[in-house]
């Protein structure tokens, strides 16, 4: 691999954990991507991105599952250590999967561990707020940054029925908002709030010191994070609507091998050029 003196796109100022809370109060949006591999993660990082997450989102987007639950530790940490290799800039965050941190505290902070030592992860990020909250608080006591996430949960979608839209009336919107409260009182960095009506994420936004990243939570948030294949136009099947699709890789790839195919079935590749 090249040395990173030879891209000047890679002069970005390291992310730290700090980093998020101050551009809370310097009123700057925080910009999060998702990423699950070494390619993905280098473009992301050298765009300038705030934070990457290696979502549990890998599992419908990179490896053709239904939904996140089919995902376990080793996948994640296999990923994680991937887009390690390539930042250099941005704050790496690390996804824990389905019954990674539920079964018990002492096993949560094991495997939240195991994302920092074995796969160069700088947080972690957990779903839901009391039942989860003594698993945060070892990870926390451990030095470990946890990322919370409240709304919509998709590790908890049998229970909850599917994906649903929260903060749809008064009672859901206050319940929402003491959850924030809660996390922001153990000491998460941040919060991520998914699929929540956008007022009520302003509200909670509004009364936290840490930062909301949004996610289907409206323009109000501090922050936005969305899955690559979203933003380059990668997503197999439908796009999510809070989703914006800033170009159309799947095609670009498509055209690109439909040519080789046609170019090796007609014998003009391999050309002079590409021999030794």
């Amino acid at each position: 691999m090249k040395m990173d003196t030879e891209y000047p796109d890679r002069a970005h100022p390291k992310r730290k954990v700090h980093h998020f809370r101050k551009l809370k109060e310097e009123g700057k949006r925080i910009a999060v991507i998702t990423a699950y591999d070494y390619p993905t993660a280098y473009a992301a990082d050298s765009a300038g991105v705030d934070a990457i997450l290696v979502g549990d989102s890998l599992g419908p987007v990179a490896l053709g599952y239904q939904n996140t639950l089919p995902v376990t530790m080793e996948m994640m940490l296999h990923h994680t250590a991937a887009v390690r290799r390539a930042v250099k800039s941005a704050f790496l965050i690390a996804d824990m999967p389905f019954l990674s941190y539920q079964i018990s505290p002492e096993e949560a902070v094991r495997n939240a561990g195991r994302f920092v030592q074995e796969a160069g992860a700088e947080a972690v990020k957990i779903e839901g707020a009391h039942d989860v909250l003594p698993a945060i608080e070892r990870i926390l006591g451990a030095g470990i940054p946890v990322l919370g996430h409240i709304g919509l949960l998709p590790q908890s979608i049998h229970r909850r029925g599917g994906y649903r839209v929260r903060g749809k009336d008064a009672e859901d919107a206050e319940r929402l908002l003491a959850e924030a409260q809660l996390l922001e009182s153990v000491g998460v960095f941040a919060i991520v709030l998914e699929a929540v009506i956008p007022s009520v994420a302003a509200k909670i936004t509004a009364e936290l010191k840490i930062p909301t990243i949004g996610i289907g939570a409206g323009p109000n948030c501090d922050g936005q994070v969305l899955v690559f294949s979203d933003v380059v136009g990668l997503t197999i099947g439908p796009v999510p609507k809070f989703a914006k699709q800033y170009g159309n890789v799947f095609q670009i790839m498509k055209d690109c091998v439909e040519k080789y195919v046609e170019e090796v079935r007609s014998a003009s590749f391999p050309d002079e050029k590409h021999q030794y």
